[in-house]
């Protein structure tokens, strides 16, 4: 059976729900016993595993799960919104939980 191995978080430190999302993918990978990464604005690893606009562009941020057989599963490319338009935090969390369980 296929294990996740590493969350990867492609994003830009600018981006204003950067750090939220760094937060979440750290704290998911350690209660997890995950590798984590980061890369900054890596628009060459986006365009290899991202989920692209019509036009094929891959934007920021995105989070990746990568399996122990090699695959790389995007988990989260849109940023969920509560009622008020605020970024939510927990559904954020959620969708990149639902990637970790195959």
């Amino acid at each position: 059976m296929v294990k996740p191995k590493k969350i990867i978080l492609v994003s830009a430190k600018y981006h204003p729900v950067h750090n939220k999302l760094l937060k979440i993918c750290e704290k998911l990978a350690e209660e997890r016993g995950l590798e984590f990464e980061f890369k900054d604005e890596d628009y060459v690893f986006l365009t290899d595993h991202g989920v692209k606009d019509d036009f094929g562009f891959a934007g920021i941020p995105q989070v990746f799960i990568e399996y122990d057989n090699g695959k790389v599963k995007p988990v989260l490319w849109e940023i969920p919104f509560d009622e008020k338009l605020k970024p939510d935090e927990n559904k954020m969390r959620e969708l990149i939980v639902a990637g970790l369980e195959i």
